[in-house]
Order: structure tokens, then C-alpha cells, then sequence
């Protein structure tokens, strides 16, 4: 029976193996989750789901697979909800107190239930507010929106205030994680990940079991061993371009600051406008008054730095190109000419672009950037940043 929710996940992109998928049934036959429909949602997607990118297209097959109560009439509500009836009391006896389950007993079950809704269906004619009868809002009728009732048919409502309703994955709390979206603090810090290289430093306070396992054996006593830390050793230059158009995207370059921040301990920022000149600044406010030369910057860190430009590098291509064309003040030397010295520096660098990347090729400026750089621009979604971090840390 569950064969076609196989096949929907595989149709929507979702690499589940046939081990994974014996093992849902293996879950399924040992009785994991047999009364319990939102357990049988959480076993499905521990066990078939490895890349928390994908939670949202499973979230989308699961529904395809198990859902779909919306679009059918009350005379076809007792087909399509193929439920035993013995699972339905169990998780009745789950979730209800005696005082509920009486009032449903009295009401004669699930089967009555249902016969209820169609003959109210019939019935009633309009909208109906409150009380314990008609369909409608608010009260504590079986049948409505925004009311309360132990086992009831929500109609016309969009999310679940009690969250009692079986279809707790069409909230779709990770949506925000396909591959294809822009991204949140979170999960550009699960796309920095990809840019590792572990060094132990620091105190020895973390408990290294397999030496202390060897040492109590060598000595006959237990011989606790501890070691430092692991901490990530990657070292990065991040220069983030302010101002103008980038005024557009201030929000996911925060984000992906903090993320910097909060991931790579070695990490140095600068900014700039539009494209990199003879100056740059740590501080905004002080942008003017406390200019950094950007040959100070090169001379100050090692080719051993992983560099990381951040910037739309949307503007006038004689920004780039000539002496004299950035638009706030005279530079000597073409934006070019540093960005070519920064690549030299840096061995290692990279630019993310907030741009959509189907838009790149209408923008000429993004095209001299992406020569300049080497094709080594990505653009700042999940996989983008991804695919960066794989390329620096070659």
C-alpha cells in the first residue's frame, strides 16, 4: 500500500533507496507508530529523508500521497478515509479525555459523524456563527472553522488552531530549505559547513574516550585523557560591497555575516562600493574618515586565506573598466586592476551574488565580474553557497 508514496518521493526529487524504504516498512511492521498518523508522518521522514534540504519536497509528495479530503464531497468522505476503525478508537483513547469520548460515543462514532456532516450539509442554508450544531465558525460544533471540537471536520480554514488535524506536514515548516530559495541565518551556516578543515586548540577539557580507554587498559585504573577542542582552522577575508543597489539585499547579507561570524573563527570583513578600490573600511559610519588602503590589506594577510567577495557587482561598467570611473570619488586605477590583485593574493576566492542567477547575463557589469573571477561567482541560495564552499575548499 504504500508503494505509490515510494514512488511520489522518488518523482519528487528525493534520492530514498530501496533500504530506506524496507526499513519505513520494517518501522510500519513493528508497530512504531500504528495509532498514531502524525508518528507515521516523523517515522516516514527521519527514515527516508537524509538532506534536510528536501524536508519541503517531502512535505509536497507526502501530501500528494495521504492527502486530498479538501476536494471530495461528504458522500465520498467514508471511501477516501480508508481508517480502521480500531486505529480511530485507539488514538481516540490517545488523545481524548473520558468526558470527550463519551460526548463522541453518544454521537455514535466515526460512521455517525459523518452521516451528521452530510445531513447538515443538506440542511444548512448560509453561514452560521458559534454554537454546537451547524457548520460554521467559532462554538463547539463538530463541523466548522475556528471553533473546538475532540473529533471534528475543520472546513474553510486554512491553518489548524489546535494542530489535532492529521495533516500536520501541509504546514510545510521547512519550505525555506529547498535548495532553490534564498536562505536564513540557519541555513546559510548549514552551507558554510561545506568549508571545513578541523584543528585541535585550546585548552584539554574534551574527554578523548580512546585514549582514556587505552590508558585505563595499559594501567589497570581508570586514566581519564582529555584533549583540546576541535575548532574550525579555515581562515577568511570577507569583503561585503554596501551601498546603492545593495541596498536591496541588506537583510541576507546580514544574515550571511552572521553566519560567517558565527562559523569561522579566523574571519576578517572589509567593505566596499560597487567594486573594490584603493580603499575599503571596517566601519560604515567611518567609511570616509578611516579608510583602510587596500594594499594593506594585501600585504597584511597570507595567500593561506580563503576570500570571499559579497556584492550584486551591479553598476556602470566604467566602474570596472576605467581610471576615474567609480561614481564617488577619482580612482587612480581601474577597479579591474584590484580585483586582479586580490585573485592574486587570494589563490582561493569566490563571489556571491544576491542577484537571481537567470538575471546575471542582463547585466553587463555582472558578466566582466564573472570574467574577471573566472566563472568563480555563485549566486546566494543554499546550493550556490554550497557548491562555493566545495570550490574553496579544494
Amino acid at each position: 500500500m504504500f508503494l505509490p508514496f515510494f514512488q511520489s518521493l522518488r518523482a519528487a526529487g528525493i534520492p530514498v533507496s530501496l533500504r530506506e524504504y524496507l526499513g519505513f516498512l520494517e518501522g510500519m511492521k513493528a508497530g512504531l507508530v500504528t495509532y498514531d498518523v502524525e508518528g507515521f508522518y516523523y517515522l516516514a521522514r527521519t527514515v527516508m529523508v537524509k538532506d534536510e534540504r528536501l524536508l519541503d519536497r517531502f512535505d509536497r509528495a507526502f501530501a500528494e500521497s495521504f492527502s486530498g479530503l479538501e476536494e471530495i464531497g461528504p458522500d465520498d468522505v467514508l471511501d477516501a478515509l480508508d481508517l480502521p476503525e480500531d486505529w480511530l478508537r485507539k488514538l481516540a483513547e490517545k488523545h481524548l479525555s473520558d468526558e470527550e469520548r463519551a460526548e463522541i460515543e453518544a454521537l455514535g462514532g466515526f460512521d455517525k459523524l459523518m452521516e451528521a456532516l452530510k445531513e447538515r450539509l443538506k440542511e444548512q442554508q448560509g453561514r452560521h456563527q458559534g454554537g454546537n450544531k451547524w457548520i460554521g465558525t467559532a462554538g463547539t460544533s463538530p463541523f466548522g472553522a475556528w471553533g473546538y471540537n475532540p473529533e471534528g471536520v475543520r472546513i474553510g480554514q486554512d491553518v489548524s488552531r489546535h494542530r489535532k488535524a492529521v495533516k500536520v506536514w501541509d504546514r510545510r515548516e521547512f519550505r525555506n530549505l529547498d535548495d532553490s530559495v534564498e536562505l536564513g541565518t540557519r541555513n546559510i551556516k548549514v552551507a558554510l559547513k561545506r568549508l571545513r578543515r578541523w584543528a585541535r586548540a585550546g585548552a584539554h577539557h574534551e574527554l578523548d574516550l580512546e585514549e582514556t580507554i587505552r590508558a585505563t587498559a595499559d594501567h589497570g585504573y581508570l586514566d581519564v585523557r582529555t584533549r583540546p577542542e576541535r575548532h574550525n582552522a579555515v581562515k577568511v577575508i570577507l569583503f561585503l560591497d554596501i551601498g546603492g543597489s545593495m541596498d536591496d539585499h541588506v537583510q541576507v547579507v546580514e544574515e550571511l555575516f552572521s553566519a560567517a561570524r558565527s562559523e569561522f573563527k579566523h574571519l576578517e570583513h572589509y567593505y566596499f562600493h560597487n567594486c573594490l578600490y584603493e580603499g575599503v573600511w571596517r566601519d560604515n559610519r567611518r567609511r570616509w574618515s578611516e579608510v583602510i588602503p587596500t594594499a594593506e590589506v594585501l600585504r597584511t594577510y597570507g595567500p593561506d586565506y580563503k576570500c570571499i567577495f559579497v556584492g550584486d557587482a551591479s553598476m556602470s561598467p566604467y566602474e570596472i573598466a576605467f581610471a576615474g570611473g567609480a561614481n564617488e570619488h577619482w580612482n587612480a586605477e581601474p577597479g579591474r586592476v584590484w580585483l586582479e590583485r586580490a585573485r592574486a593574493q587570494w589563490p582561493h576566492h569566490l563571489w556571491i551574488n544576491p542577484v537571481p542567477e537567470r538575471h546575471w547575463q542582463y547585466t553587463q557589469s555582472i558578466e566582466m565580474i564573472r570574467e574577471i573571477f573566472q566563472g568563480a561567482m555563485v549566486p546566494m541560495t543554499l546550493e550556490g553557497i554550497e557548491r562555493g564552499m566545495k570550490a574553496l575548499g579544494r
